[in-house]
């Protein structure tokens, strides 16, 4: 799988640093709370397990799978939601922690959602942000790194299952995913 990685984009070290400066501003925020947070399978699944290590607040965990992709690389511009929350987030604060925030399709519909469904408040918590690819008008809360348009992989971001065991986000080379 490495030899796939044209180069590593962002070190373990640096993820562990800016993944613990993300759940220190979160628990800050959300003190008196008790916040749901939401991870989006599967993309954050990493990132998610290691930011709630990070928290020292109470939190209800869950977690949603939605897509806007289908089985293509183009969204659709549909989003289909293939697992929902199991908690009421009526007059609760939801953090949501998503992998990469892209055309910002994805996360301004959930956040409308959330909103619809009486959420307090909802703060959004990515990892990656391609600001140079937003199609819709959400930003992220926090954000741990701006990454130019590049084809990523690695520590849960995957292209077709493969790579998210990465323990570094790494730039895949364009002969891995053109040749398909």
């Amino acid at each position: 799988m490495h030899q796939d990685c044209e180069r590593v984009l962002i070190t373990e070290e640096s993820l562990r640093e800016q993944v613990r400066r993300a759940a220190l501003a979160v628990g800050e925020r959300y003190a008196a709370s008790n916040p749901v947070v939401v991870g989006i399978l599967k993309g954050s699944i990493i990132f998610y397990s290691d930011f709630i290590r990070h928290l020292e607040i109470p939190v209800t965990l869950d977690f949603m799978a939605v897509s806007s992709y289908g089985g293509g690389s183009v969204s659709s511009g549909k989003l289909r939601m293939k697992k929902d929350i199991e908690t009421d987030v009526k007059g609760r604060d939801v953090v949501i922690v998503e992998d990469i925030i892209d055309s910002g399709f994805t996360l301004a519909n959930l956040k409308a959602l959330f909103l619809e469904r009486g959420a307090r408040s909802v703060y959004i918590v990515t990892l990656l942000n391609k600001r140079g690819r937003r199609e819709y008008d959400i930003e992220p809360d926090y954000n741990c790194f701006d990454i130019e348009n590049e084809f990523v992989v690695g520590y849960g971001l995957d292209y077709n299952e493969k790579y998210r065991n990465l323990p570094y986000v790494g730039v895949l080379k364009r002969e891995v995913y053109e040749k398909n």
